[in-house]
């Protein structure tokens, strides 16, 4: 497998997203919901319409995730991320029982050959140059969050890394990048 990096800057996350925007719902939303919650590209892919809707039909603040362990994970579904969902289920053809990410040919989920080449498509078509891969919406995830003070424990958490430093270089930052952080409680 190919090492891919972090989309380390946001224009080049705002030039893919208006690519895909103009191209694809369905891919924009692979692309929101990649870089906003960390998920790994296999897990997102088995996500269904019905997963992300509440009874009332309504988008739900948290994703329950079931790990092969049995355990349940919440992954927040910021607004950025229920924004995309719902203008796709408005405007898709997608049903509840059926995946989010359903390919119009299978009737199944796109594959993750499928998600590498969108992204990868979309960061050619934004003019972009580097190392790009579905994996990079998860490490974007990562990178910015580190950037922005989330502890790197919790980040260590989140990915099921074994130490700090896994993580650091998962992520792309090495000991000695130094960022400012701003802690804004803002009470």
């Amino acid at each position: 497998m190919e090492y891919v990096e972090a989309f380390k800057d946001i224009n080049q996350i705002s030039k893919i997203k208006t690519y895909l925007r103009a191209h694809s719902s369905r891919d924009y939303l692979l692309f929101v919901l990649g870089i906003n919650t960390g998920m790994k590209i296999n897990e997102m892919l088995e996500i269904t319409v019905a997963d992300v809707l509440d009874e009332t039909g309504k988008i739900k603040e948290f994703y329950e995730q079931r790990m092969e362990t049995g355990e349940v994970t919440q992954i927040f579904l910021n607004l950025k991320v229920r924004t995309a969902l719902q203008e796709y289920l408005k405007g898709s053809k997608v049903i509840e029982g059926q995946f989010l990410f359903l390919s119009p040919k299978t009737k199944k989920p796109i594959t993750r050959q499928q998600a590498h080449r969108i992204i990868h498509d979309a960061v050619e078509g934004a003019g972009l140059t580097g190392k790009f891969g579905a994996s990079s919406m998860r490490k974007t995830f990562g990178y910015h969050a580190y950037k922005q003070g989330v502890s790197l424990a919790l980040i260590q958490k989140h990915y099921h890394h074994s130490s700090p430093s896994e993580t650091l270089k998962y992520i792309g930052i090495s000991k000695e990048k130094k960022f400012k952080t701003i802690i804004d409680v803002n009470l």
